[in-house]
């Protein structure tokens, strides 16, 4: 077993052991090698939602190195990403990421991240409604941002 991928294994079991969340865990190496952070899932722990394995993993990373960009961090994790998940690999610039299962196995213990995808590919439109209001007076807000030269990350 990859010695990373057994040790997001190690941070998955030790977090639904001690009934923190499921069974994910993630960790974030540097180029050569170093574990920068890890992570399990401390959903139920924290009543946070958003706090997914991954996100933990990358919340860690990103306040012990002081950076928002995980450009050169390598992620490991036990299952393959759920949306939310993969929306802040993106956001963090990490481009590799090792996944041990697929989301079908998470399904497959009833984990629900197919609905999100469902609803990413145009269907399941039950699951959320949006509604715009207010852009005219919000968008003073980006547009004073863009001419203040504010940082894009």
């Amino acid at each position: 077993m990859n010695k990373y991928m057994e040790q997001a294994k190690i941070e998955a079991f030790r977090g639904y052991t001690r009934d923190e969340g499921g069974p994910f865990g993630a960790v974030i190496v540097d180029k050569e090698g170093k574990v920068i952070s890890k992570g399990n899932n401390k959903v139920i722990k924290t009543n946070d939602p958003t706090a997914h394995a991954e996100i933990v993993a990358i919340r860690e990373a990103c306040k012990k190195l002081n950076t928002y960009d995980l450009s050169n961090y390598t992620l490991y994790t036990t299952c393959q990403p759920c949306p939310m998940c993969l929306s802040a690999i993106i956001w963090a610039n990490i481009k590799d990421v090792y996944y041990a299962c697929k989301k079908i196995d998470a399904a497959a213990i009833g984990f629900r991240d197919d609905a999100i995808y469902e609803y990413l590919k145009g269907k399941n439109k039950e699951l959320i409604l949006f509604k715009q209001i207010d852009r005219q007076e919000c968008i003073e807000l980006f547009e004073e941002y863009k001419k203040q030269g504010k940082t894009i990350y």
